[in-house]
């Protein structure tokens, strides 16, 4: 059960790290990174349209999966080209899908202090708040009132660093508390032997 926790927390510390460096990049480089992630999504969806369309081809045998192959295959290597050519288009959703990633680890971050709180940590209020701004800030992305997408991109950025340093923090406090009911339980094995 150790080894899982552990191996949870070093995934969540490197998920909070990606956010920081992520979140870095956009903030400094707001036209560019959004243009290449943009890109990158599109080069991502021509691809897997012509998997999809390798597989109808290869496996034609007239079955139900194979014609659905086609028709994925079809749809998303037009979708990936056409996001290709028209990167600004997808660029002015990306403040909505991350909007509704730093809202989901905001519930998260909220659900930890709760776990907190239970645990009687004394500062479980921190936690608390830092994840109602992170959902606030998360619900602010999604119905973006910025006019400038480039305003907006930066301004994920900043979040995601947010995001990021606020993670790692509610993941100290989890590690300190956890360790703290160790070795409480160690304590009391020793006296009940």
């Amino acid at each position: 059960m150790y080894q899982f926790l552990k191996s949870l927390k070093m995934n969540y510390v490197a998920s909070a790290i990606t956010c920081i460096a992520f979140g870095l990049t956009l903030a400094i480089w707001p036209d560019i990174s959004s243009r290449i992630v943009c890109i990158g999504v599109g080069i991502v969806l021509l691809f897997s349209g012509v998997a999809n369309l390798a597989t109808y081809f290869t496996e034609k045998d007239g079955r139900l999966l194979s014609q659905v192959n086609l028709l994925v295959g079809i749809i998303l290597a037009v979708l990936g080209g056409w996001v290709i050519l028209n990167p600004g288009i997808l660029i002015m959703v990306i403040p909505v899908v991350i909007g509704v990633i730093v809202t989901v680890h905001g519930v998260h971050n909220l659900i930890q202090a709760l776990e907190l709180f239970k645990n009687q940590y004394s500062k479980w209020w921190v936690a608390l708040l830092l994840g109602m701004v992170t959902v606030g800030l998360g619900i602010l992305l999604i119905f973006n009132p910025f006019e400038a997408v480039n305003t907006a991109i930066m301004l994920i950025g900043i979040f995601l660093i947010y995001d990021g340093i606020s993670d790692l923090w509610i993941i100290s406090r989890i590690s300190k508390t956890a360790r703290e009911i160790r070795e409480t339980v160690k304590a009391l094995d020793v006296t009940d032997k």
